[in-house]
């Protein structure tokens, strides 16, 4: 079959029949993930964004568990930790013009 040939009906069904639910969560927590840390770029952070990625993977981990590898879901759950680490770290500063981008900066602690 030609690189760019598409498939027919029947091909498409049978290859999804192949697929395991599995497989695609796997893909689905591999992206989520690298969303959250993209939202966590100051040129675009959107923190809520970040923290539904955190609640999403911590959905979706434990669901894999026994259809996926240990080892797998362990490397998830580390990926989860240090996201949600991050994304403290991102709560904590300045949002927007902080000192070194010629604004004061917010605290949030200021009495």
């Amino acid at each position: 079959m030609a690189e760019h040939e598409e498939l027919s009906p029947e091909e498409l069904l049978e290859q999804i029949r192949r697929m395991k639910v599995s497989d695609l969560l796997l893909t689905t927590i591999t992206t989520v993930a690298q969303l959250g840390y993209a939202k966590l770029d100051p040129a675009g952070r959107d923190l809520e964004q970040v923290k539904l990625a955190i609640d999403t993977l911590g959905a979706l981990i434990p669901v894999l568990e026994g259809s996926a590898p240990d080892e797998v879901l362990d490397q998830f759950k580390q990926v989860r930790s240090d996201l949600q680490l991050a994304y403290a770290k991102a709560v904590e500063e300045p949002s927007g013009a902080g000192p070194e981008n010629g604004g004061e900066g917010e605290t949030g602690d200021e009495q």
